[in-house]
């Protein structure tokens, strides 16, 4: 088994860090992206049991994990330009990009920018649509209490809130995963995202335009993306496979790591290679 190296590069105001796991003679590249506000480390069971052939790389977004804050100006806009950087500079060709909620709005806002860069797409509990009102006062909320409580408060909270019961009780490694990865940000990057997310566009209309096959995947008990909101994505996509998640909260990539890796697999192997 190849081994998953530790990397960085310095790419448009930041420094990137990332996971690499190489295959000899790779067929296919798959782009990992965390959600908020979590980090690379959050997909390590995904390097770790990809398709013969495929080659994965799993990153930290921009003011994350050990990625670099930059500017300090957060938008999607420019995490978006900062993952089509960091593709053109990979230089493979066109990837398949598999991102989890905000890694979700990432992909979707960089494909919208640059559709050739894509050679396939997996959202997981993730959507296309922009906040609502209702959506962007809970934000600002949030930033109130990050900046109130601190960032410990807010993980325990956050691990409650993503996670299904199951995992909660069965599954403290993910939970204390989930907490570790939160507390590894500071305070002001957690709130720069907040604002990045409520400030996002809508990419629902390039929908119907997506020339690439896409899998959509939610867990069953995810109790921040909607059944609906994915079943619209699912009506609009062209080619396009949803699968629900039974038990698992909106981490099922960490709350049931084998059958989502089985979802990935049969992706790949039907679609991709």
């Amino acid at each position: 088994m190849s081994e998953v190296k530790r990397k960085k590069v310095r790419l448009r105001d930041i420094s990137i860090s990332y996971l690499l796991k190489e295959v000899d003679e790779a067929v296919a590249t798959v782009i990992f992206i965390h959600g908020f506000p979590f980090n690379k480390n959050t997909w390590k069971p995904q390097l770790e049991d990809l398709p013969d052939g495929v080659s994965g790389i799993a990153y930290d977004v921009r003011g994350h994990g050990n990625t670099t804050t930059g500017h300090g100006y957060f938008n999607l806009d420019v995490f978006a330009k900062d993952l089509l950087a960091f593709i053109d500079w990979l230089n493979v060709g066109s990837v398949v990009v598999c991102g989890v909620s905000m890694g979700g709005y990432i992909a979707l806002r960089a494909h919208e920018l640059q559709p050739d860069k894509f050679r396939g797409l997996i959202f997981c509990d993730t959507h296309s649509f922009d906040d609502s009102n209702e959506g962007r006062i809970k934000r600002f909320a949030t930033i109130d209490s990050v900046l109130k409580n601190g960032k410990r408060a807010f993980s325990i909270g956050f691990a409650q809130k993503v996670l299904s019961d199951r995992a909660r009780t069965n599954k403290t490694e993910v939970v204390d995963l989930v907490k570790s990865s939160i507390r590894r940000n500071n305070e002001r990057n957690i709130c720069a995202t907040l604002l990045a997310l409520a400030s996002r566009t809508d990419t629902t209309h390039t929908l119907r335009h997506i020339q690439v096959p896409v899998l959509l995947l939610r867990g069953s008990e995810d109790r921040i993306v909607s059944i609906e909101q994915m079943k619209k994505m699912e009506e609009l996509i062209p080619d396009v496979r949803y699968q629900e998640l039974t038990g698992c909260g909106h981490l099922p990539n960490l709350e049931n790591e084998t059958r989502f890796n089985g979802e990935i697999r049969n992706f790949f192997i039907s679609k991709i290679l």
